[in-house]
């Protein structure tokens, strides 16, 4: 294995373990039952804390997922040149 592969290789593990990991950070947007019976009331201040706080969790899911989508591109680009060579 050529030092790139496992470069791309060990950026593509990190991209997709962070993802997840972001991801269950995030709220969920549905209140369920417990929001339904006791009427879901939080303070105002509690609300916005919360979106400033979901709203970064959501940016950073998107650009980690655009970095994984382009390695997980140049990956199989890099596989299709190597074996074309080959």
């Amino acid at each position: 294995m050529a030092w790139y592969e496992i470069l791309i290789g060990v950026i593509l593990v990190i991209a997709s373990v962070l993802i997840v990991i972001i991801v269950l950070m995030q709220q969920s947007r549905q209140s369920g039952l417990s929001g339904a019976i006791a009427g879901g009331s939080e303070s105002f201040f509690g609300k916005n804390k919360g979106r400033t706080l979901d709203a970064k969790l959501a940016k950073i899911t998107k650009i980690l997922s655009v970095v994984f989508f382009i390695f997980t591109i140049l990956v199989t680009f890099l596989i299709a040149y190597l074996q074309a060579k080959n």
